[in-house]
């Protein structure tokens, strides 16, 4: 029988109310009691990391659930994390770069409606996610939630109330999960063979995969408004490394001619004074080609300015977070940056 470690961390799916509203209450182990079809599955153990609504979770955080896996990789055979939905998929992107190629599933899900609740979607996540951590075919970070398997890189919080919160964007679903059985979407369910390390070396075997323990939390996301005022990257150059700009359609930058303050000005400025800006659309799907339109293409080619394609604004801010301290200058920040990790982005 596989070992599981569980990994509670609070959210909706341990959540009670206090009179106050909803906040996390119940323990991992309580968590795993209601579910008692979980005790023929596996041997699991809990972990009680921290009992905290998602919207509180932070970088660092991200560092102890990663440190914590890392601690106890070789004495289990996968891992459960039990997370928010406001924030689980930057909690996924992250654990993708800081344990990357893991041969062990590092699986994440969670519920829309608390565990007590009459209509609860958590026993049955809780459930079908230990059922896919305990798939011999199951390897790296997934979240499981509503019945698919997604990608950690590929994850975004769609819905708000519905139990089918989650959406793999511009990448198919790795799985889809009916009752007890898993049926795996093409080959992207093939258990990893060789993979390499984010920094080019081959993936450590088991019991210790590639771990870092590094985050740049210095990384901020500006989303591009008809009429937003330039200086705003002057504003913010004493506080961030690097800047994630959410541009329009396939890669539009206003360029509001002479004798207005100039985008490209404030960009290029931002970038030469050693702090890196990723552009990416504000789109949902399909991604960024810089290259199609004239207001466009004068960014394509700038040393420092780093293209999103057609990742999530999730991933790009935790890669960027990772990457930051794994990067000695910028031209080894763009090399980590166009390596793809755990499906997080096509090749282009």
């Amino acid at each position: 029988m596989k070992r599981i470690l569980l990994i509670a961390t609070g959210g909706t799916i341990a959540s009670a109310e206090d009179g106050h509203g909803l906040s996390p209450a119940l323990s991992g182990e309580e968590l795993a009691a209601c579910v008692p079809e979980v005790a023929g599955l596996c041997e699991l153990t809990t972990l009680q990391l921290m009992n905290i609504d998602s919207t509180n979770m932070r970088p660092q955080d991200w560092l102890r659930i990663a440190n914590a896996i890392a601690e106890r990789y070789a004495d289990f055979d996968g891992f459960l994390i039990l997370h928010g939905t406001d924030t689980m998929a930057y909690t996924a992107a992250a654990l993708s770069y800081l344990v990357p190629a893991s041969p062990k599933p590092i699986v994440l899900t969670g519920s829309q409606r608390p565990m007590t609740s009459s209509f609860t979607d958590a026993k049955l996540n809780l459930y079908q996610s230990l059922l896919y951590a305990i798939d011999d075919a199951s390897h790296d970070v997934t979240i499981v939630f509503g019945g698919i398997a997604i990608a950690g890189t590929r994850a975004r919080k769609q819905r708000t109330m519905s139990a089918n919160a989650f959406k793999s964007v511009n990448f198919p679903p790795l799985a889809y999960i009916r009752n007890d059985r898993i049926v795996r979407a093409g080959s992207w369910g093939a258990p990893a063979q060789d993979a390499a390390a984010p920094d080019g070396s081959a993936s450590a075997p088991e019991p210790a995969p590639v771990h870092f323990d590094a985050i740049d939390d210095r990384v901020a996301v500006l989303k591009l408004t008809p009429g937003l005022d330039p200086a705003i990257f002057s504003a913010l150059m004493p506080a961030y490394h690097a800047l994630v700009l959410e541009i329009y359609g396939l890669g539009g930058i206003p360029d509001y001619g002479a004798g207005e303050l100039s985008f490209k000005r404030a960009i290029f400025d931002w970038v030469d004074s050693g702090r890196a800006v990723v552009l990416t659309t504000q789109v949902p799907e399909e991604g960024l080609d810089l290259g199609v339109y004239e207001v466009g293409r004068a960014y394509a080619e700038h040393p420092g300015i780093l293209r999103g394609g057609d990742m999530t604004t999730e991933a790009i801010v935790a890669k960027m977070m990772w990457a930051l301290t794994q990067a000695g200058d910028a031209r080894e920040l763009e090399r980590l940056f166009y390596r793809p990790v755990n499906h997080d982005r096509s090749d282009d």
